[in-house]
């Protein structure tokens, strides 16, 4: 006879499904097209603007290069904490910080910017998504055919992440109501 022991992963979240986390990855993943069309840019690739734009090829890699790593690692880093609705480091500080560590988290501290982000994202976005044809139309350095399709694709998760960031805060609201 043998004995059937469960071990969990130390960042394993009772009350929270197989589903629910992998949307929390699909959510974090919604960043990455648009960072990596940013990083082409900012290594001289060139990504269908005109020279009389900001983001011309002949710009790049420069100075500027810098300002769209930083936004990349910030919006990166954002996303990422989608994974935190679902995980132990949402509701308890990690252990390796100092003083805090092992403390939990009281659930508004994360409901309530993750509130606030899911519905700025969703407003920025679909805004974004709405006006880019106009955008495009009045600037004659905006990319076209290929490279417009290219943008378009890299953007289109972005619509994506506000929403799957709603979801995942109610759901964690929903847990932590429950359970803790």
């Amino acid at each position: 006879m043998t004995s059937h022991t469960v071990v969990r992963a130390p960042h394993t979240v009772p009350g929270v499904s197989p589903r629910l986390r992998l949307l929390a990855r699909l959510t974090s993943l919604t960043v990455l097209p648009s960072c990596l069309w940013r990083l082409a840019i900012a290594v001289g690739i060139p990504m269908g603007w005109g020279p009389g734009s900001d983001l011309h090829h002949s710009y790049y890699p420069g100075t500027a290069s810098l300002v769209l790593v930083f936004v990349c690692v910030l919006q990166e880093c954002l996303g990422l904490l989608s994974l935190g609705m679902v995980q132990r480091w949402g509701e308890e500080m990690p252990g390796w910080i100092p003083v805090l560590g092992g403390r939990p988290i009281h659930p508004l501290v994360a409901v309530v910017p993750a509130t606030l982000g899911a519905i700025a994202l969703t407003g920025i976005t679909v805004l974004g998504a709405l006006t880019w044809s106009e955008t495009n139309a009045a600037n004659p350095d905006a990319p076209t055919g290929l490279a417009l399709r290219i943008f378009d694709l890299s953007y289109a998760p972005l619509l994506l992440w506000g929403p799957l960031l709603g979801i995942l805060t109610v759901a964690y609201w929903r847990r932590r109501r429950i359970h803790g």
